[in-house]
């Protein structure tokens, strides 16, 4: 049995009073991060391939069923307007199409040819990545598109929360990340899907970096779509520049980026 199966480490949970409760779920909780800490070398690895890849042109695509899908979508979305990329950069697919990201659909996870045909529509090529997000690692969806793209040249990769599982035998960078049982026998949403949140951070973060979309520690190419995120771009501006925060401003609106406020200044063309 799968250790994302097995029994939970706790039993009569409607016994336990809510704090309990919380204090138990929160003990298990912080297990996650030294489980993700070990697979650091596998997500080393798929990392330096990413950033290859997208670095010559290609994309990230996730691909994943109910949690793990939307993970991948979330992730996925929060690229454009957090690093400036183009939205088509970073996609994710989950079975059962975008229906399937407030509602479940069933048995869409069991198809092992759709991933295949969902990335086809993408115009899916061998200078892409594919990586498949899957709690069990035993997902039809995910395990068919993956063996798809490796045979047709596509780099793979996935994040899987089992040891020995058939979505990492189908993945040329696999990262496992093992986070034992859940507090509620099977619940991967819980500590499976917090580890899986964790990798994704740091794959697109640390590849994002390493494309040059960042400045010291700033997000100079994010999209300025509310007051808040304009505001950020302010401080940043007289932060890096030594503005008052009028000067900041002026600048901002003028150029509609931090990073172009920045290189227009500093080449005396504010």
């Amino acid at each position: 049995m799968s250790t994302t199966e097995s029994a939970s480490n706790y039993d009569s949970l409607e016994q336990m009073s809510i704090h309990e409760l919380l204090v138990n779920i929160n003990r298990e909780d912080k297990t996650v991060p030294l489980a993700t800490e070990a697979a650091i070398p596998q997500i080393e690895r798929l990392v330096v391939t990413t950033v290859e890849k997208l670095s010559q042109g290609g994309r990230l695509f996730y691909i994943g069923a109910g949690t793990s899908g939307r993970l991948g979508i979330v992730d996925a979305s929060e690229c454009p307007p957090t690093y400036g990329v183009p939205h088509g950069m970073v996609i994710g697919l989950i079975a059962g199409g975008d229906t399937a990201i407030r509602k479940a659909v069933e048995f869409a996870e069991d198809d092992e040819e759709q991933a295949w045909e969902d990335l086809q529509q993408h115009d899916i090529n061998d200078k892409d990545i594919v990586v498949g997000i899957a709690a069990s690692g035993g997902t039809p969806y995910v395990i068919g598109g993956l063996r798809q793209c490796r045979a047709k040249g596509i780099a793979t990769g996935c994040i899987v929360c089992n040891a020995g599982s058939a979505v990492a035998a189908e993945a040329d960078y696999p990262i496992e990340i093992i986070t034992g049982p859940e507090f509620v026998t099977g619940s991967t949403r819980m500590k499976a899907g917090t580890a899986q949140k964790l990798a994704l951070n740091m794959l697109t973060t640390s590849t994002m970096i390493r494309l040059g979309r960042v400045k010291g520690n700033k997000m100079v190419d994010m999209q300025l779509s509310n007051v808040k995120l304009v505001d950020r771009g302010t401080r940043m501006l007289m932060d890096e520049l030594k503005l008052t925060r009028p000067e900041a401003a002026a600048l901002l609106k003028k150029f509609g980026s931090v990073r172009a406020a920045m290189d227009a200044y500093k080449n005396g063309h504010n």
